[in-house]
């Protein structure tokens, strides 16, 4: 028997295929976002199952979640992504107990109790700066790809203050030190340390271990550097991040049949 997890985020879809029995991945994909989001994940998962020679019938169940959830009429009913992440990183590690997840368009700081349920979670939704869409406009305004942006902070020698705590502001405040001749490596390592550290505030003082990381931002070098800078403590990310959310719906379609 096959389940399905579709994490409609604000940025891609993605869409996993797990096996009910083995708990394993059968298949999994990722696209970019769109207008038509339920058009979007539907050949998403047709083309999955092509590609695995599942039949759609073998499919016992869809769950999806994520921004976009609600538009994602194959589904047999939709979860919250900040269950499915608590769900997806307790599979790939069972001790977790602390999740930072830092997709296209919002962050989110979830605690887990001692079974793995969700204790409590803090949200920033209202700003990119604590976001993968900063990061994506500093990219685009330093003329480099967002992939190579960890490769170019980790030759920061004077990392850059970025004090504004809007994306709006802190691009104009980037724009600035471009014109002082800040060196593009040192306003990376700046960023990357702002997104942390705005991140981290969600949680107040205590974070308990392990703490995992996920979401589109966790693909991205330096950005686990910059959390570990900011807690002091390690951090864990989560084996192919960007698809935890997706993970943990398949898992719980799986419970539910």
């Amino acid at each position: 028997m096959i389940c399905a997890g579709i994490d409609a985020g604000s940025r891609t879809i993605k869409v996993v295929l797990l096996d009910a029995d083995t708990r394993k991945v059968v298949a999994k994909a990722v696209t970019d976002q769109g207008v038509e989001q339920d058009k979007l994940a539907q050949k998403l998962f047709q083309k999955l199952l092509k590609s695995g020679g599942i039949c759609r019938k073998d499919v016992a169940g869809i769950v999806a979640t994520g921004y976009g959830r609600n538009a994602v009429a194959i589904a047999d009913t939709t979860i919250t992504e900040i269950t499915c992440h608590a769900v997806g990183v307790r599979h790939l590690v069972p001790d977790a107990m602390t999740v930072i997840d830092i997709g296209g368009e919002d962050s989110k700081l979830i605690r887990l109790d001692k079974s793995g349920r969700v204790r409590d979670f803090a949200m920033n939704d209202r700003c990119a700066a604590g976001t993968g869409r900063f990061l994506e406009i500093v990219a685009r305004r330093l003329g480099v790809d967002i992939h190579l942006l960890g490769e170019l902070s980790a030759k920061s020698r004077n990392p850059a203050a970025i004090s504004s705590m809007c994306a709006v502001f802190a691009e104009t405040e980037i724009i600035g030190l471009l014109a002082s001749g800040t060196a593009r490596e040192d306003i990376i390592a700046g960023v990357q340390a702002a997104i942390a550290s705005r991140v981290t505030a969600l949680a107040g003082r205590n974070i308990d271990l392990p703490l995992v990381f996920t979401g589109g931002v966790a693909m991205v070098s330096g950005m686990e550097t910059a959390l570990e800078s900011v807690l002091g403590a390690g951090v864990i990310v989560s084996p192919d991040p960007q698809m935890t959310g997706a993970l943990g719906a398949a898992i719980l379609a799986c419970d539910r049949k």
